[in-house]
């Protein structure tokens, strides 16, 4: 089976000389088709660099990032790579619905599809009543579901989650996860997941482990 993301001996070091910082060793590793991985590990242990290296928005110091069954790394963003980042990401001038839709406009979507696609992934997260709404005026919670709803309406080839519940409640961080998981089994997206929740991390089948920026443990759910 063809991998949807290759990280091969990818690495990334930040600085240089004296004041370098080694975010991520040389790694290598693999999703396929409709993979399913919790990543786990302390803060500033790599997770969120090996994320932006598998998304395409950073670039390895050494080593290669590469996406075989989806193309070059122009055509990723928008389009079949999405990710939820940890922190607030909409765009303050626009409406929850005006962000969720923005990146299909931009992926030459026509716009009544795209405000079609961007509704359903908010009601997905039971935010369609807040459609009209700008991030100011909901709460940080509500503005992270709608940066996940951005991501799902996509339905991207390969979904990649930076501790998306990680400023949520317990009850909205498994609405998050819940939606993510949905929205991965109907499109058949590969869905790799950071957290330092272990309830969030029990949800997914597969879990890979990170210390001090090494990948060290892979390993199915059932075998923990």
């Amino acid at each position: 089976m063809t991998a949807i993301v290759r990280c091969e001996a990818a690495a990334r070091t930040f600085g240089a000389g004296a004041s370098a910082t080694v975010a991520l060793q040389p790694t290598d590793c693999e999703l396929l088709a409709n993979e399913r991985v919790a990543l786990v590990g302390p803060s500033g242990s790599g997770k969120s660099t090996l994320i932006h290296l598998m998304a395409g928005v950073d670039q390895p110091t050494s080593g290669s990032v590469s996406w075989p069954a989806i193309g070059e790394q122009r055509t990723l963003r928008p389009g079949p790579v999405a990710v939820v980042f940890q922190g607030p990401s909409l765009l303050p001038p626009l409406t929850l619905l005006e962000n969720v839709a923005l990146p299909l406009i931009l992926e030459g979507k026509p716009e009544p599809e795209a405000r079609e696609r961007a509704l359903a992934a908010l009601a997905l997260l039971r935010l369609e009543e807040l459609g009209d709404k700008l991030p100011e005026e909901v709460s940080g919670g509500q503005a992270q579901r709608a940066a996940a709803a951005r991501a799902l309406a996509g339905r991207p080839r390969l979904l990649l989650a930076d501790e998306p519940t990680g400023q949520l409640d317990r009850a909205s961080g498994m609405e998050v996860v819940d939606a993510l998981l949905t929205a991965a089994d109907e499109t058949g997206a590969t869905l790799l997941l950071s957290t330092h929740d272990p309830a969030v991390a029990a949800r997914l089948p597969e879990r890979w482990e990170m210390r001090s920026g090494r990948l060290l443990e892979r390993e199915p759910a059932w075998s923990r």
